[in-house]
């Protein structure tokens, strides 16, 4: 499985930005679909997940302010983060969840200036 990351960016506090995923390769089977954050030193957290059947899970520092979505026919996964903050910069990394092999994406950079 690969993925493939992009729509970070530099925004402003309080604006919006949608992280998008896609996966490719051998796609059969995967079941869940999220994104971890890692800002600089710190460790890497969990910030949302979703289920093939659409179940989500977010992290209470995030709830209400971001969305997780996912297209099971074109195999993405999308992040769509509002009102953000600039606790919220980080490198962001999509995953998969297939055969209960955890994969991982490549970052990409979300900065939010105060």
């Amino acid at each position: 499985v690969q993925l493939q990351a992009s729509g970070g960016g530099l925004v402003q506090a309080g604006g919006s930005l949608r992280l998008s995923c896609a996966a490719s390769g051998s796609i059969f089977s995967i079941n869940v679909m999220g994104w971890y954050r890692q800002a600089p030193g710190k460790q890497r957290e969990l910030v949302a997940t979703i289920t093939s059947g659409e179940s989500t899970n977010y992290a209470d520092s995030v709830k209400g302010r971001f969305a997780i979505s996912r297209d099971n026919t074109k195999n993405t996964v999308h992040l769509q983060m509002n009102s953000l903050k600039p606790e919220d910069t980080a490198v962001y990394y999509c995953t998969a969840v297939q055969r209960r092999v955890l994969y991982w994406g490549q970052g990409t950079q979300v900065t939010v200036s105060s």
